[in-house]
């Protein structure tokens, strides 16, 4: 049968629609982030190891097929990149983390280039609020030096800051493991000094002391944590945990409600909760007011921070700047000082009494009082000076830290910036008859 002139015309019309559609689906399907490691280092973007283990390939395109299919649930995440440290504590953080929204993007065995290559697909695409690195171990196994690592290190800070120059960037420090891992303590080290140097001044990258919190005098990682001298066990990711919390709460991931603490009847409150009313900057040698902050939230270097009910003297990211903050107020009469202070690892603040400075640190880590036994690290702990005729008695949870600071006649209550970072809170002081 003879097909009519209108069949003709609808049957080329499908043939034709049909031939457009292929191109379109090679298109989208062009368009679509290839998840498969590249086989080749032609034209990737970075320098050093890139690991082809077949396990490694297979476990690549594993978990980023599994991470294309979610990108949209993972928006706006705080995004955990690494590799089998980072991939190991789960895909929720081991539930460190309540409240905050967070993708692990690690992949056993990954190196920094490696990283570099998958960034846009699998970490910028999500839009993250925040990132958490930890990363170049696994280099070092294969061999890369310490400035290659760094390198790497670079531009992936540099693709993060283009994204979104305000997004804030938590650096861990390298861990430790061992010379037996091909990881020894020199080359770590070295990657560590390497990575402080990048980004010293930036304020938008917090860095952590992470290696020393894990290291052992030798600078080996501890088996009690790391049982294989490279990956934590319950414990390591338990302090890693610990040694986040603090700088996600400075940056309002966690506690972000007022500390609802009521001081004892007749006490002063030194700090109201809320700003730095009745705190201010002095000179360090003459101790002439220089400048008050009664109303302000930040003092005017931004180096303290009145936060949901604590006072944070926040990171410098110089790495280390001394800073003091003191009361407006002079206390001549015999009192006992009360407050609660949390550091990250390493550090380094101290507490002033009438000018003279009580060290108040990290103490396992920094000292100078690292036998204490009731010291909670990167939590809260409680500090009690009791001041008589000029004389000091100075505890942490009840052990003595100075059993007799002498002390000038009168004088303020000064608080300290150093290194990392520092908190105080319920800070209040009791005159005594």
């Amino acid at each position: 049968m003879k097909p009519s002139s209108a069949s003709v015309i609808l049957l080329f019309a499908a043939m034709t629609l049909g031939l457009a559609a292929h191109p379109l689906r090679a298109e989208e399907k062009a368009a679509k982030p290839s998840v498969e490691l590249p086989a080749t280092d032609e034209g990737l973007p970075g320098a050093g190891p890139i690991r082809r283990y077949d396990w490694f390939k297979n476990l690549w395109t594993q978990k980023r097929t599994g991470w294309s299919k979610q990108v949209e649930k993972d928006q706006k995440s705080l995004v955990f990149l690494g590799d089998s440290i980072t991939q190991g504590w789960g895909d929720d953080m081991g539930g460190s983390f309540p409240g905050v929204k967070v993708a692990n993007r690690g992949i056993s065995g990954d190196t920094t280039r490696g990283m570099l290559i998958r960034l846009k697909d699998d970490v910028l695409a999500l839009n993250p609020t925040g990132i958490v690195l930890l990363m170049g171990t696994n280099d070092l196994e294969e061999k890369a030096e310490p400035e290659t690592i760094a390198g790497n290190f670079k531009l992936i800070l540099a693709e993060l800051k283009k994204h979104d120059p305000k997004m804030p960037v938590i650096l861990c420090l390298v861990f430790p493991s061992s010379a037996t891992k091909s990881r020894p303590a020199d080359k770590i080290k070295k990657v560590n000094e390497l990575y402080a140097a990048a980004v010293k001044g930036d304020a938008q990258v917090t860095l952590i002391e992470t290696w020393k919190l894990f290291a052992d005098e030798q600078g080996d990682a501890k088996a009690a944590e790391f049982p294989d001298l490279l990956h934590p066990n319950k414990l390591g990711y338990t302090k890693w945990a610990a040694a986040l919390r603090p700088i996600l709460a400075t940056l309002g991931y966690l506690e972000t409600t007022d500390d609802d603490f009521k001081p004892e009847a007749g006490a002063i409150s030194l700090f109201n909760g809320k700003d730095l009313t009745g705190w201010g900057f002095r000179d360090q040698k003459s101790q002439e007011k220089q400048a008050t902050f009664d109303g302000q939230a930040t003092s005017t270097d931004g180096r303290y921070v009145a936060k949901h009910g604590r006072i944070i003297v926040t990171t410098p990211p110089e790495g280390r700047r001394v800073q003091q903050m003191w009361t407006t107020r002079e206390f001549p009469k015999n009192f006992t000082l009360k407050l609660e202070f949390r550091a990250t690892p390493n550090a380094d603040s101290g507490v002033f009494i009438r000018r003279p400075q009580l060290q108040c640190r990290d103490y396992p880590l920094a000292g100078p009082y690292k036998t204490l036994t009731k010291y909670r690290a990167q939590d809260w702990n409680e500090m009690e000076v009791t001041v008589k005729d000029n004389v000091a008695r100075c505890l942490c949870n009840g052990e003595v830290l100075e059993e007799a600071l002498k002390l000038p006649e009168s004088g303020p209550i000064g608080l300290e910036g150093d290194a990392g970072q520092m908190e105080y809170r319920r800070i209040r002081l009791i005159e005594l008859n």
